[in-house]
């Protein structure tokens, strides 16, 4: 690893642990030529993954976009960005562990919902509103009531009939 300071590639690592829930590994290293102290990053490198959009586009998968998007939803609501975070990881994890190279955008808007619901339900209505595309206040009225009726979905649970 090359030092911040002086450049040189001799370094020591002083320190190891566990950092994001295990995700990634941290590390406190020590340049051997100029004694100063930094601090680096470990994580596993996934396949690149792809999201198919609704014009069967293909972009590169990019957390800080979701994040953005749940972001906008939660606009003045007390939800920290950690939480925010945390949504975006757990719904990447669920994408990996399904098998996903390739990802359509509806799974991960209902994934999206799924922790939204969770987190907020003025968030989740704001975000259903865009993804789901209401015509009308009635369809708003209709989903917000639907909210008080069902029980949460879990978000490991497969959509089983999903509408495209």
């Amino acid at each position: 690893m090359r030092c911040p300071k002086c450049g040189t590639l001799e370094d020591k690592v002083i320190d190891s642990r566990e950092a994001k829930d295990g995700a990634s590994v941290r590390r406190r290293r020590e340049c051997t030529t100029c004694n100063h102290r930094f601090t680096t990053y470990e994580q596993v490198e996934h396949d690149e993954l792809s999201v198919i959009k609704r014009n069967d586009s293909r972009q590169v998968w990019d957390r800080d976009k979701l994040i953005d998007s749940m972001k906008k939803a939660c606009g003045k609501l007390s939800v920290s960005i950690v939480t925010l975070e945390h949504a975006a990881d757990a719904i990447l994890a669920e994408i990996v562990t399904e098998g996903y190279r390739e990802v359509p955008a509806r799974i991960i808007g209902v994934k999206v919902m799924q922790h939204l619901e969770k987190i907020s339900h003025i968030a989740y209505v704001r975000y259903a509103s865009i993804y789901r595309e209401f015509k009308d206040v009635g369809e708003f009225i209709d989903e917000i009531h639907s909210l008080g009726t069902r029980v949460p979905k879990d978000a490991k649970q497969p959509e089983l009939f999903s509408k495209k």
